[in-house]
């Protein structure tokens, strides 16, 4: 098995989750193309969804998702409505995400939640997460 080098937390909304991992797919930040070309192949990728649906003011904070960065390269996906912020052609990499359940952000114990005023960070959207995060969230969301 590879040593895990690098991974990231995305924060998305777990209805827009569901839709990623259907389509084995990220895109971050209404679909810019910074946020997913940090990616690379083969690094860990787990989501953060603050609430159940984008927009909604009541919290989720949960882990939603996890997986493998699966391509070299962003691409760039068919044009998409995306209300208020109009028609974009958002950049997407494809993800090989596992079969997980959700993980209550209390119930996991993480260096990143450790740091004060950890949560600021995640208002960009995309933040690097350790390995041994990625370990951690995996052993918690991939447990019977």
């Amino acid at each position: 098995m590879t040593v895990l080098q690098r991974a990231w937390l995305g924060v998305v909304s777990a209805d827009h989750t569901r839709r990623a991992v259907e389509g084995g797919f990220i895109q971050l930040n209404h679909g810019k193309r910074y946020g997913v070309a940090r990616l690379r192949q083969g690094d860990g990728f787990a989501i953060y969804s603050p609430s159940e649906r984008y927009g909604e003011k009541q919290p989720l904070r949960a882990f939603t998702a996890l997986g493998m960065v699966a391509d070299a390269e962003p691409y760039q996906a068919e044009p998409m409505d995306m209300g208020s912020h109009g028609t974009v052609q958002p950049w997407r990499r494809r993800i090989e995400f596992l079969p997980v359940r959700r993980a209550d952000l209390r119930a996991v114990d993480l260096e990143l939640t450790d740091q004060p005023n950890w949560g600021y960070q995640l208002r960009r959207g995309l933040v690097p997460l350790t390995p041994k995060d990625f370990e951690t969230l995996r052993a918690v969301m991939t447990s019977a």
